[in-house]
């Protein structure tokens, strides 16, 4: 009999067949994923800083995070997986469609990175016995998820005793909706019409009360704002469209 985590499934067959059909467009820093390449720099800043204090690790080094596991969710193209292994972790990288985890291989391998890709989902991860991770990145996944209660709690189970998740998403807010979705979709054209639902967008309560039955403890939400005036992406206290929580598991 199967077990109830493999009986069912995160995926909403809809979206992974939205993010297929622009696969080929992951590394391309003008094409439809330009938004992501602009707002890589802080994701990135954001996950390291966490990750050095968190295992103390010293960020003077090149490759500091060596001997950590990290579990990439909604991998995509790779736009974060390859970073983190530069930066020394052994990245498992999972996405639901192929043809992402198509596009991620060939670029990685390009770029003679060795990088654990693989078309699966966290779901099916935990049934199978997979060993804990270190740090999970959990990046703009969850709003497009068919269970994001579910869907959560499973990643959360894949964390290693003392390990990092990170959660990034959209907060549900009438300001979401006219920036992140009608602006950004309808007015700006940053992104392909469609992109998002925001009755899936979530508020930072929500994301606790999904953890709230896990061993785990949940800080934020850190919010992420957008200067149009420089065109980049920065830390602030702003959390009302774009931002960011950290899961941690406590050390055994």
């Amino acid at each position: 009999m199967s077990s109830p985590t493999a009986a069912r499934s995160s995926i909403d067959p809809a979206e992974v067949e939205r993010f297929s059909r622009i696969a080929a467009e992951w590394w391309d820093p003008n094409g439809k994923f330009a938004p992501l390449h602009r707002f890589n720099p802080v994701r990135l800043a954001f996950i390291r800083d966490h990750a050095l204090y968190r295992f103390g690790r010293d960020g003077a080094q090149r490759r500091p995070f060596e001997g950590l596991r990290l579990l990439d969710i909604g991998c995509g193209g790779g736009l974060l997986s390859e970073p983190m292994a530069r930066l020394g972790f052994t990245v498992t990288a999972v996405d639901a469609s192929e043809r992402n985890i198509l596009t991620a291989s060939t670029h990685a391998a390009e770029q003679g990175l060795d990088i654990d890709y693989r078309c699966t989902t966290a779901e099916d991860l935990l049934a199978a016995g997979e060993s804990p991770f270190d740090v999970i990145l959990n990046m703009e996944v969850i709003e497009h998820v068919a269970d994001p209660g579910a869907y959560l709690r499973d990643c959360s189970r894949l964390l290693a005793p003392g390990g990092l998740m990170i959660v990034a998403t959209l907060n549900r807010t009438l300001k979401a909706l006219a920036l992140a979705k009608i602006g950004a979709e309808y007015v700006l054209r940053w992104l392909p019409a469609g992109t998002h639902d925001w009755n899936k967008f979530l508020k930072p309560d929500e994301i606790r009360g999904f953890l709230a039955g896990e061993p785990v403890a949940v800080d934020g939400p850190y919010g992420v704002v957008f200067n149009p005036l420089t065109g980049r992406w920065t830390e602030s206290v702003d959390s009302d469209v774009n931002y960011m929580m950290t899961v941690v598991r406590p050390a055994a």
